[in-house]
């Protein structure tokens, strides 16, 4: 027996983790579409159709509604002795990458954005500590290593920045320091590094080349200096509920969660994002990889009696099912079923 089915715009990756063949999780799938889960190469997931796809489009055709793998799993399982006589071949007539917009309904937040009015009030600005716990970030990298190795007081140099004593500065000044490139540590540099690197575990120096990483070298100077800042000043009010700054770890900042402390709005939620993932590939440089939608034809083969073909011709045309999803999204329908 063979079934023609014609199918349009067919979605060829998956957007969730886990697989088909397992139960739902008391939370559900979780969504790995989002432009920063697609960061991760393991997170774009191209897909085919398979056997799993077919056998699932056979139990909808006659109106098994249920997840394959509990259909599989039941003592009622119409192809649980016709599995293995079942053969497919998929043949895509045209396929496209394309740029598509997802909606996120996770709850996600942008990483880089917030709501609301800016508090420049905050103690943490207006404070006797302020000018020198935040003129940290107004230091030169020199500057940097004299502060780490040498205790010299912020005040005390000659700092090329303008003091930083507002969210947006401090933030603006957080992302100018993670611009910088990856340098060769000097012995100076060295030593500053790894005086941090005994001071805080969390402390990372180094990419994968070996390479000084500048701006945890900042982040980690300025809990340094809420550490000595202590011996002087109450410092409750630099502090987040954990103890530490908010939006700032030893190794780097995520904005929200900084001007989250700063701001009278929530967290600015994402409501959908491109489909896009970026790899860098030796000697192209960087490539995009984009949805990919196919359109075509699935032949499904089975090597079984005519009775039986008859049963199931019988079975899907009572089911009555005109249209349906081959994978994900798009539009299939069967255009023919021979019996021989």
């Amino acid at each position: 027996m063979r079934i023609i089915i014609d199918y349009e715009s067919s979605w060829r990756n998956s957007f969730l983790d886990g697989s088909n063949d397992e139960p739902l999780p008391k939370k559900g799938r979780n969504f790995i579409a989002s432009m920063t889960e697609l960061k991760k190469p393991e997170n774009f997931y191209p897909r085919a159709v398979n056997k799993n796809t077919v056998m699932g489009i056979l139990s909808r055709l006659i109106g098994d509604q249920r997840k394959l793998y509990s259909a599989r799993q039941s003592e009622y399982y119409y192809f649980a002795d016709k599995e293995q006589v079942i053969t497919f071949q998929d043949k895509p007539h045209v396929i496209n990458h394309e740029m598509t917009y997802l909606r996120n309904m996770k709850g996600s937040t942008d990483q880089n954005s917030f709501t609301g009015m800016i508090n420049v009030n905050d103690p943490v600005f207006l404070s006797d500590y302020s000018k020198e716990f935040w003129g940290i970030l107004s230091l030169s990298l020199e500057q940097l290593c004299d502060f780490i190795l040498d205790d010299v007081c912020v005040n005390d140099l000659d700092i090329t920045y303008s003091a930083l004593l507002d969210p947006v500065s401090i933030l603006n000044r957080l992302s100018d320091i993670g611009k910088m490139k990856p340098i060769v540590a000097e012995p100076r540099i060295k030593q500053a590094s790894e005086k941090l690197e005994q001071l805080f575990d969390k402390y990372k120096p180094l990419n994968t080349k070996g390479l000084q990483l500048i701006l945890p070298m900042y982040c980690s100077a300025l809990y340094l200096q809420l550490n000595q800042l202590e011996k002087k000043y109450n410092m409750a009010t630099a502090k987040s509920k954990m103890g530490g700054i908010s939006g700032i770890s030893n190794n780097g900042f995520t904005s929200k969660d900084f001007m989250d402390k700063y701001t009278t709005g929530a967290k600015k939620l994402i409501y959908g994002s491109p489909y896009l993932h970026e790899q860098y590939i030796k000697g192209e440089g960087k490539v995009k990889h984009y949805l990919t939608k196919a359109s075509g034809q699935l032949e499904i083969t089975l090597d079984i009696s005519t009775d039986t073909a008859k049963e199931l011709k019988r079975m899907i045309d009572d089911a009555g099912v005109s249209s349906f999803y081959l994978g994900k999204k798009g539009l299939a329908y069967v255009s023919a079923m021979h019996l021989r």
